[in-house]
Parts: C-alpha cells; sequence; structure tokens
C-alpha cells in the first residue's frame, strides 16, 4: 500500500472527523471538488486524487475505447490500485469514518472499488455514474449508506442503467439514497445538496 500511487491534493482530519475521498470526471483534476468537500465537512480530511490515464490530454482513472465502452482489464488493474492507495490513506486516520464521492468517471472508478471491496467505505456518494456490465453480488454492502444521483436524459449515463444500479445496490442491502433530475449530465444544486445532506447526516 502506497499513499504516493497518485498526485493527490490532501489535507488531515481533525481527530475522529471523517476522511473524504473526492474523485473528479474526466477532464476535471484534483482541484475539481477539493474546495466542496472541505466546505461540506469543514474538519474532516480530504483526498482528491488525479486520474492517472490520459485520455487525448483528458485525466481519467481507466481507459475506454469509446463512449461507454470499458477497457475492463484496465479497469481492474487500477481498481486495485486505487484500493491500495485508499486502504494506505485510511490507514493514517484509523479513527476516522472513511468517505467518498465521485462524478462521472470519477463515481464510476469509485463504484468498482466499492463493488470489490464494501469494507473500505462507510459512505459513499456517486454522481452520474455508469455500470455497463453485471456486476457479482456483494453481501457485505448490507447496511452501508450509498448516495447515488442521475439525470433522466443524460446521454452519457442513460436512465436506464442508473436505475439498474440503484437497483442493484439495493438487492445488496445497501441502504440507497437517491436525486434524480430531469435534466442530462451536468451536476446540479439539488444533486450538491442531497451530497451535503448524506455526508452530513448522522
Amino acid at each position: 500500500m502506497s499513499t504516493d500511487t497518485y498526485h493527490a491534493l490532501i489535507k488531515a482530519p481533525v481527530k475522529g472527523a471523517p476522511v473524504i475521498f473526492a474523485f473528479h470526471g474526466t477532464g476535471g483534476n484534483e482541484h475539481q471538488f477539493f474546495d466542496l468537500a472541505q466546505q461540506m465537512l469543514p474538519d474532516a480530511g480530504v483526498v482528491s486524487p488525479r486520474g492517472d490515464v490520459s485520455e487525448h490530454g483528458a485525466a481519467r482513472f481507466f481507459r475506454r475505447t469509446g463512449e461507454g465502452v470499458y477497457d475492463m482489464d484496465d479497469l481492474a488493474k487500477r481498481t486495485e490500485a486505487m484500493a491500495d492507495f485508499i486502504k494506505a490513506h485510511a490507514a493514517s486516520a484509523p479513527s476516522s469514518p472513511v468517505y467518498g464521492f465521485g462524478y462521472s468517471n470519477g463515481a464510476n472508478i469509485l463504484a468498482s472499488v466499492v463493488m470489490k471491496h464494501p469494507d473500505l467505505f462507510d459512505r459513499v456518494g456517486l454522481l452520474h455514474p455508469l455500470i455497463p456490465w453485471e456486476p457479482k453480488a456483494a453481501p457485505a454492502l448490507t447496511g452501508k449508506r450509498v448516495l447515488i444521483t442521475a439525470g433522466r436524459r443524460d446521454p452519457i449515463c442513460p436512465w436506464p442503467e442508473s436505475q439498474r444500479l440503484i437497483d442493484w445496490f439495493g438487492a445488496q442491502g445497501a441502504d440507497v439514497a437517491t436525486e434524480v433530475h430531469e435534466g442530462g449530465h451536468e451536476l446540479q444544486q439539488q444533486e450538491v445538496s442531497a451530497l451535503h445532506s448524506f455526508l452530513t447526516a448522522t
């Protein structure tokens, strides 16, 4: 395990406060959600990594061969690398709950990590995720708090795929909250408000 696998912005938590992992979308970087995470939970630690895959200059967390077509071997490799990175940072704050949220490509790598390592996070916010494969059952997700947000007219993450993912997490026994709007792939204020409520709820 190494905390140096990814270039990241890092802030240590106040003792006992959560550590929030924040994952940017395609073309974003470690700055995209770092300030937002601090604003939502000022005492929390924040770890905001930059994706180490370049797609025509746009940072991503894993390779794809087309819109919605993932390089599954690369995704598997980078999922394990990210899981190790998360474990290393979490180990440095053992009294802190571990939260995570990501948007678009960031939501996808986060979802992939959670599906393989359901014990890593206490709360997970997935903003416009697209999981175009059939995940294996993950009964260890029972009771885990998950927020999924989506747009019913999202051309990148079609609504039926979002609904399928919501249903999958529910079938694993996760405590699933949703925030769905009538728009597209843009992140709307109501989603940010839902994420804030989700991360700060007692």
